[in-house]
């Protein structure tokens, strides 16, 4: 079964683009060794989340706490949240650089020269970006505690197992690829770039995309894209385009979302692949030398070989390949508030609002399984063409309601 992806649900968390270089040392480890080969230095689980969001769990030195972080190739840095910041005491510098997300920008804070401690691997001279993640914990319905980006990630050879849930480190060197695989020769700064085909109806394109890790979603495209390449336009069957709403740096925004006849990375093809579509006007998707994203919920269908010392990425296909895309719609917003699964938002005329749902309904239980287990609950909620029962509490009344699992095809 596929992990959430964003429709139903109407949340994005795009991970922050920063326009900064984060300057970062080599690590401190001792199994590393002095060769020219890649040398195993550490194995340990993830967790993976909606749209197959990768969630590691660290330490930062001279801190019991265990966090929670996102390892995402959509960040140039690594950055902590605020309230994490404020819980465990650590000093804050100011600065004027500036964090740029779907939603806005803003001027951040730094920890400085701090020390990352995963199992079996020891990361120093860290300088952590801090920003509030209070709203994707909300989303993801775990406490975020940061975000692990560039800074980690050009340091090491990284494969991320989706099939076993593993993360391998390896040292920076030569490395040998599993066969049947996908080399991919990104441009890389601070964030991959890949280059891809996509085709509906008529129209094909090959374009640029970012490859991002830490977006729970399929493909983002900006409209300035969609408009100028008339890649919806030239169409034998007209497909939905529905309205829905996200979530990013700067808050609320509208969003559409349909989907795509064909995307294609290298050999690799996709149908119906399901994209969302924004107004970027602060241009986060650097149209029009891009055309948008690709996001986790496609890329976790490949088991990845994250390679930045050489400047590649190595997909090799897993068990989720062929894993159909989640295409229901109902218009509920659903984040996990104070413990409490609450409905935050409902979109205009969605099978949500013609049920009767209300924004601040909070849900007790799904088809008589109570839980206060967000993904749990999103993937009751996935099934088209049923129509689940919810027991809501509004003010201090319990109510009994259906709703209509709709698709966007």
């Amino acid at each position: 079964m596929q992990r959430a992806t964003l429709l139903k649900h109407c949340w994005l968390i795009l991970s922050a683009i920063t326009t900064f270089h984060v300057a970062t040392a080599q690590a401190t480890h001792s199994k590393a060794g002095t060769s020219n080969e890649g040398v195993l230095i550490s194995r340990f689980p993830f967790k993976q989340y909606y749209g197959g969001v990768v969630v590691i769990q660290a330490q930062l030195e001279g801190i019991p706490d265990t966090l929670q972080f996102i390892l995402d190739t959509g960040s140039a840095g690594i950055s902590l949240d605020t309230s994490t910041c404020l819980r465990l005491g650590i000093a804050l510098t100011p600065s004027d650089k500036i964090v740029r997300g779907v939603g806005g920008s803003k001027k951040v804070a730094f920890a400085m020269n701090r020390t990352l401690l995963l199992p079996g691997l020891t990361v120093d001279s860290l300088n952590f970006h801090i920003n509030d993640y209070e709203l994707i914990s909300q989303v993801y319905g775990l406490q975020v505690d940061g975000i692990m980006g560039y800074s980690i990630l050009s340091r090491y050879i990284v494969q991320i197992d989706y099939d076993t849930e593993t993360i391998t480190i390896y040292s920076k060197g030569n490395f040998t690829y599993p066969k049947g695989g996908l080399l991919m020769r990104p441009s890389l700064t601070l964030i991959p770039i890949v280059s891809a085909q996509l085709r509906n109806g008529k129209t094909q394109r090959n374009t640029r995309y970012y490859f991002d890790t830490g977006a729970g979603m399929c493909l983002l495209f900006s409209k300035q894209f969609v408009h100028d390449s008339a890649v919806l336009s030239s169409r034998k069957r007209q497909r939905k385009v529905i309205q829905t709403e996200a979530q990013g740096l700067g808050g609320k925004m509208s969003m559409d979302i349909t989907t795509i006849q064909e995307f294609k990375l290298g050999s690799y093809s996709f149908r119906n692949v399901p994209v969302y579509l924004f107004d970027d006007v602060s241009n986060i998707t650097a149209y029009p030398f891009l055309g948008g994203m690709v996001g986790n919920d496609l890329l976790r269908r490949f088991n990845l070989y994250l390679n930045y010392g050489k400047k590649e990425i190595y997909l090799v296909p897993n068990s989720h390949f062929r894993d159909p895309f989640d295409y229901s719609y109902t218009g509920l917003i659903i984040y996990l508030i104070d413990g409490q699964v609450e409905i935050t938002d409902i979109i205009k005329g969605s099978p949500a609002e013609k049920s009767g749902f209300q924004k601040g309904d909070k849900i007790i239980a799904i088809n008589n399984i109570i839980s206060d287990n967000l993904q749990l609950y999103r993937d009751l909620l996935k099934n088209v063409g049923t129509r689940p029962t919810l027991l809501i509490k509004r003010d201090k009344e319990l109510l009994l309601k259906k709703i209509q699992i709709k698709s966007i095809l």
